[in-house]
């Protein structure tokens, strides 16, 4: 090292030691403690607050008394503490500041997102909800308090001595439920409890896409049926108030979810209010529901559900659990496919619990067992269009005969089936073949978007069958399968151009339209046209002699001369 180098790093330390010798320190601030407990510098949590104008907008949380400020400063000094609490099925882990649920692991799922094991039900805020208590005219956030805890077994509790708060939770060892208890000592009447939902549930999906734009608020009326409120739909300079009483209040995502549920179901919660939140990094809306219940001097109970959307699991925790994450995007179409999808997918898992085999197979003996049902029906419907066909040259006679007199042409048209033990919806018997499977593909279409049991099977080449087909060979042979039946109806068929086309151009529509769609509804349906196959054959054979001996009936063709 240089001579001039040597000079420069003394130059550079003197500067430095120097500096903190001479420059007079600042002295230290001292940090503000609103009569909430929470400093100044520290911002307020987005969360609804229940003022004069509710509805019209949102002041800064309201003051409690002076009183409590002090002691709320050195409880909120203290070190949070973790309580774990551990059952069969689950694991659920409560943290002391704030006495809240923050993560809920499910030992039966796998984290199909970061590959780490089981699945945990977790909020982007971190806690799956906050405590705030309204009595009088004092506001106290729960979530300022770090209560001391206490851990036996499955019940874990939190007790804050300013305020006189206590929270007890029992976890339950099923149905993913967990009881909770709070009470308020010295509540004054009309006091009341607001709950605020997690702002958004953590992913744990292969497709987070599709886990997040399925994020969304739930509740069911007392008196009513299950609602949903998208996350995306949420506007944030927008509340949104659900008058009461409401049995529950809920955050879901496509396969998970997290509800509230008070024990009194004759009161309920009074109201819940919606707001759209600021948006997170990954670019996903988040929201803000604040749900009220009335506090009580003796306190109020309720359930905490923080588990999977399996049909079974819900309709064993009732109060209409299982509709919460309806099949239907839209509710003008939920009542006519809700009913039918969930015949479906009861089917489903019946089968399953039958042979015991994988979804993945329960899906191909479900498509082969629909395509055997529906053979007779098919069976008929083919035959009628046999019997049109041989019809059609003796209804064109009608036609041009009665051309000028539509009500001639009918009564003639009528004769006619009526002579052939036909009706005149015969035509229309011709394009059941083609109806009979829609419903059931159009019901398995939603039961594929929100069904958990279906999440990260495994089948054959398929790593998950709830997600497209990485290789795409399943819609290739669902497209290459119903572009071989309908080249096989065609043949021996009638002459029709409009009906050659669409012989052609359905499958391909098709292809394209399944590409994305989930792996297991395009190994259903290929299997479902496979097997059609040799019925469409066999059909078409019976076609073709048909067609044979009506050309017969008519005698030999004249026979052209010779050049």
């Amino acid at each position: 090292m240089d001579k001039r180098s040597l000079v420069a790093l003394a130059l550079i330390a003197l500067v430095i030691i120097g500096g903190q010798l001479l420059m007079p320190r600042a002295p230290e601030l001292a940090v503000a403690v609103d009569s909430t407990g929470r400093s100044a510098a520290s911002p307020a949590p987005e969360s609804p607050t229940r003022d004069s104008a509710r509805a019209s907008s949102v002041s800064s949380r309201p003051t409690v008394s002076a009183t409590r400020s002090a002691s709320t400063a050195k409880t909120i000094a203290a070190r949070p503490e973790t309580v774990t609490v551990s059952q069969a099925n689950r694991v659920a882990q409560f943290v002391s500041t704030g006495a809240v649920p923050s993560v809920v692991t499910l030992s039966e799922y796998r984290d199909l997102k970061r590959r780490t094991g089981a699945l945990a039900i977790t909020a982007t805020n971190g806690s799956l909800l906050r405590y705030r208590i309204i009595s009088g005219v004092d506001t106290i956030a729960l979530d300022d308090i770090a209560f001391t805890t206490t851990h036996t077994g499955a019940t874990a509790e939190f007790v804050s001595r300013s305020p006189d708060v206590r929270v007890k939770y029992d976890v339950a060892p099923d149905r993913y439920i967990t009881h909770v208890n709070l009470t308020l000592g010295g509540a004054l009447p009309g006091a009341t409890l607001l709950i605020d939902l997690a702002p958004a549930l953590r992913s744990g999906e292969a497709d987070t896409t599709e886990d997040l734009r399925q994020l969304a608020y739930g509740f069911k009326r007392a008196k009513g049926d299950v609602e949903s409120v998208a996350l995306p739909k949420l506007d944030s300079t927008k509340f949104i108030i659900e008058p009461g009483p409401l049995e529950w209040v809920a955050i879901r995502n496509k396969y998970f979810v997290f509800a509230v549920m008070p024990t009194d179901t004759t009161r309920g919660f009074s109201d819940l209010t919606l707001r759209g939140g600021h948006r997170g990094l990954d670019g996903f809306p988040r929201g803000i529901a604040s749900a009220s219940l009335p506090l009580p001097a003796t306190g109020v109970a309720f359930d905490l559900f923080t588990g999977p959307q399996s049909w079974t699991v819900l309709r064993a925790v009732g109060r209409d659990m299982d509709h919460v994450n309806p099949y239907a995007g839209w509710a003008w179409l939920r009542p006519a496919v809700e009913p039918f999808a969930t015949i479906v997918m009861r089917l489903l898992l019946g089968l399953k619990a039958a042979v015991g085999l994988s979804y993945g197979w329960v899906l191909v003996i479900f498509g082969v067992a629909i395509r055997l049902l529906l053979w007779p029906l098919n069976q008929s419907a083919m035959r009628t269009s046999i019997k049109m066909q041989r019809l059609q040259p003796e209804l064109t006679v009608l036609q041009k005969k009665y051309a000028k007199d539509p009500e001639a042409q009918r009564q003639a048209m009528v004769k006619l089936y009526q002579a052939h033990n036909m009706s005149p919806f015969s035509p229309l018997m011709g394009c059941l073949p083609m109806l009979l499977p829609m419903p059931i593909l159009f019901a398995l279409y939603f039961v594929f978007q929100n069904t958990i049991e279906f999440r990260g099977v495994q089948f054959l080449w398929l790593p998950d069958i709830s997600l497209r087909d990485p290789y795409y060979i399943t819609p290739i042979l669902m497209g290459v399968s119903m572009l071989v039946l309908s080249w096989i109806g065609m043949r021996a068929a009638p002459p029709n151009p409009q009906a050659k086309i669409m012989g052609y151009m359905m499958p391909a529509m098709f292809t394209i339209m399944f590409l994305n769609f989930a792996s297991g509804l395009n190994l259903y349906y290929a299997v479902q046209n496979l097997v059609a196959i040799p019925q469409q054959w066999l059909l078409s054979r019976e076609r073709a002699n048909a067609a044979g001996g009506t050309s017969a009936a008519k005698g030999p063709a004249t026979p052209k001369p010779q050049r």
